[in-house]
Protein backbone atom coordinates (compact mmCIF):
# COMPACT_ATOMS: atom_id res chain seq x y z
CA UNK A 1 0.00 0.00 0.00
CA UNK A 2 1.06 3.44 -1.08
CA UNK A 3 1.39 5.53 2.25
CA UNK A 4 3.16 8.53 0.45
CA UNK A 5 0.90 11.74 1.12
CA UNK A 6 -0.41 13.27 -1.82
CA UNK A 7 2.02 16.80 -2.77
CA UNK A 8 0.64 19.65 -5.26
CA UNK A 9 1.84 19.87 -8.42
CA UNK A 10 4.80 21.07 -8.79
CA UNK A 11 5.00 22.93 -11.41
CA UNK A 12 8.26 25.02 -12.81
CA UNK A 13 8.02 28.74 -14.77
CA UNK A 14 10.59 29.72 -16.94
CA UNK A 15 10.36 32.41 -19.55
CA UNK A 16 12.52 34.05 -22.02
CA UNK A 17 12.90 37.19 -21.72
CA UNK A 18 10.18 38.38 -24.54
CA UNK A 19 8.04 35.98 -23.17
CA UNK A 20 8.07 36.95 -19.55
CA UNK A 21 5.13 39.45 -20.17
CA UNK A 22 2.80 36.67 -21.49
CA UNK A 23 3.79 34.47 -18.60
CA UNK A 24 3.04 36.37 -16.46
CA UNK A 25 -0.59 37.34 -17.91
CA UNK A 26 -0.94 33.37 -17.64
CA UNK A 27 0.03 33.32 -14.42
CA UNK A 28 -2.23 36.29 -13.16
CA UNK A 29 -5.37 34.43 -15.53
CA UNK A 30 -4.76 30.96 -13.41
CA UNK A 31 -3.92 32.44 -10.39
CA UNK A 32 -6.43 30.37 -8.74
CA UNK A 33 -5.40 27.09 -10.07
CA UNK A 34 -1.44 28.12 -9.50
CA UNK A 35 -1.78 28.54 -5.61
CA UNK A 36 -2.86 25.00 -5.27
CA UNK A 37 0.40 23.89 -6.55
CA UNK A 38 4.09 24.39 -5.60
CA UNK A 39 5.98 26.66 -7.99
CA UNK A 40 9.36 26.85 -8.94
CA UNK A 41 11.02 29.80 -11.31
CA UNK A 42 13.90 31.14 -12.83
CA UNK A 43 15.14 34.17 -10.72
CA UNK A 44 14.02 37.13 -12.59
CA UNK A 45 10.59 35.42 -14.11
CA UNK A 46 10.02 34.08 -10.90
CA UNK A 47 10.41 37.56 -9.01
CA UNK A 48 8.01 38.88 -11.71
CA UNK A 49 5.58 36.56 -11.15
CA UNK A 50 5.42 37.14 -7.33
CA UNK A 51 5.24 41.06 -7.49
CA UNK A 52 3.03 40.81 -10.06
CA UNK A 53 0.23 38.32 -8.92
CA UNK A 54 0.75 37.71 -5.17
CA UNK A 55 1.58 33.73 -5.80
CA UNK A 56 4.75 32.35 -3.56
CA UNK A 57 7.28 31.17 -6.00
CA UNK A 58 10.24 29.32 -5.00
CA UNK A 59 13.27 31.25 -7.30
CA UNK A 60 16.44 29.12 -8.80
CA UNK A 61 19.22 31.30 -10.47
CA UNK A 62 18.62 32.81 -13.48
CA UNK A 63 18.40 30.82 -16.60
CA UNK A 64 22.16 32.18 -17.79
CA UNK A 65 23.63 31.39 -14.19
CA UNK A 66 22.25 28.10 -13.78
CA UNK A 67 18.81 28.19 -13.25
CA UNK A 68 17.54 26.36 -15.77
CA UNK A 69 19.74 23.21 -14.88
CA UNK A 70 18.58 23.65 -11.02
CA UNK A 71 15.18 23.18 -12.33
CA UNK A 72 16.40 19.91 -14.72
CA UNK A 73 18.33 18.54 -11.76
CA UNK A 74 14.79 18.79 -9.40
CA UNK A 75 12.85 17.33 -12.34
CA UNK A 76 15.43 14.59 -12.51
CA UNK A 77 14.64 13.71 -8.95
CA UNK A 78 11.52 13.13 -9.40
CA UNK A 79 10.92 17.01 -7.65
CA UNK A 80 8.82 18.32 -10.94
CA UNK A 81 5.54 17.01 -12.40
CA UNK A 82 4.77 19.94 -15.13
CA UNK A 83 7.09 22.37 -17.15
CA UNK A 84 6.15 25.65 -18.47
CA UNK A 85 9.02 27.21 -20.73
CA UNK A 86 7.89 30.11 -23.14
CA UNK A 87 10.92 29.98 -25.45
CA UNK A 88 11.55 32.77 -27.67
CA UNK A 89 12.63 31.10 -30.80
CA UNK A 90 13.61 33.89 -32.82
CA UNK A 91 16.48 35.31 -30.22
CA UNK A 92 19.33 33.12 -30.20
CA UNK A 93 20.10 32.05 -26.15
CA UNK A 94 23.53 32.40 -24.98
CA UNK A 95 22.86 29.53 -23.06
CA UNK A 96 20.97 27.12 -25.48
CA UNK A 97 22.76 23.87 -24.21
CA UNK A 98 21.09 24.00 -20.90
CA UNK A 99 17.68 25.23 -22.01
CA UNK A 100 18.05 21.80 -24.45
CA UNK A 101 19.38 20.08 -21.66
CA UNK A 102 16.11 21.05 -19.59
CA UNK A 103 13.99 20.25 -22.55
CA UNK A 104 15.50 16.83 -23.16
CA UNK A 105 15.22 15.79 -19.03
CA UNK A 106 11.63 16.34 -19.31
CA UNK A 107 11.64 13.97 -22.71
CA UNK A 108 13.80 11.65 -20.77
CA UNK A 109 11.31 11.59 -17.38
CA UNK A 110 8.30 11.82 -19.18
CA UNK A 111 7.21 15.19 -17.85
CA UNK A 112 5.03 17.58 -19.15
CA UNK A 113 7.07 20.51 -21.00
CA UNK A 114 4.48 23.60 -22.64
CA UNK A 115 6.90 25.56 -24.68
CA UNK A 116 4.61 27.64 -26.03
CA UNK A 117 1.18 30.06 -24.68
CA UNK A 118 -1.11 28.08 -26.38
CA UNK A 119 0.22 24.60 -25.01
CA UNK A 120 0.71 26.14 -21.41
CA UNK A 121 -3.12 27.12 -21.05
CA UNK A 122 -3.89 23.33 -22.11
CA UNK A 123 -2.06 22.18 -19.41
CA UNK A 124 -3.39 24.64 -16.46
CA UNK A 125 -6.47 24.33 -18.11
CA UNK A 126 -5.89 20.36 -17.37
CA UNK A 127 -4.35 21.30 -14.05
CA UNK A 128 -7.45 23.18 -13.51
CA UNK A 129 -9.57 20.11 -14.04
CA UNK A 130 -7.79 18.29 -11.76
CA UNK A 131 -8.66 20.08 -8.90
CA UNK A 132 -12.29 20.86 -9.48
CA UNK A 133 -11.59 24.39 -10.64
CA UNK A 134 -13.14 25.93 -13.84
CA UNK A 135 -10.54 27.29 -16.38
CA UNK A 136 -10.38 31.00 -17.12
Amino acid sequence: MDTTEPHPPRIALIAHDRKKATIVELAREFAPVLRQCALCATGTTGSRIAAETGLEVERMLSGPLGGDLQIGARLSSGLVDMVIFLRDPMTPQPHEPDINALVRACDVHDVPCATNEASARMLLSLVAARHGLAAP
